[in-house]
C-alpha cells in the first residue's frame, strides 16, 4: 500500500496542495491502479491463444465507408456575397470591424 508520505511526496513533485481526504482517496486509487498493473505484468507473453474455434470471415456488422465524398457542397462565393450584404461595414469583399487593440 502507497503511504501517505509517498503522497505528500508526489504531490510536491507535481506541485499541487492535496488535503488529508484527498491523499487518502488518491492513496486507494493508485493502489487500485498498481494492483491492475502487477495483474497485467503476470500475463506471459510466451502464451498463445488459438483461434482454431474461430469462424473464418466472422465480422461484426456489414463493413461500409464512412467517409464522405470529397466534394464541394456549396458553389464558391454562394454564401460569402449575402454575408457581405448583411454586414454593416465591408470593402471590397472585406468585412470592416472597429480595431481591438
Amino acid at each position: 500500500m502507497i503511504s501517505k508520505e509517498e503522497i505528500k511526496k508526489l504531490a510536491d513533485l507535481a506541485r499541487i496542495d492535496i488535503g488529508e481526504m484527498e491523499q487518502e482517496k488518491l492513496a486507494s486509487e493508485i493502489d487500485a491502479i498498481l494492483g491492475y498493473v502487477k495483474s497485467i505484468q503476470g500475463l506471459h507473453p510466451d502464451k498463445t491463444f488459438s483461434l482454431e474455434n474461430v469462424e473464418e470471415g466472422l465480422e461484426v456488422g456489414t463493413p461500409r465507408n464512412i467517409m464522405r465524398e470529397d466534394i464541394n457542397p456549396t458553389e464558391p462565393e454562394t454564401h460569402s456575397k449575402e454575408l457581405i450584404a448583411e454586414f454593416p461595414n465591408s470593402e471590397n469583399n472585406y468585412l470592416k470591424v472597429k480595431k481591438i487593440l
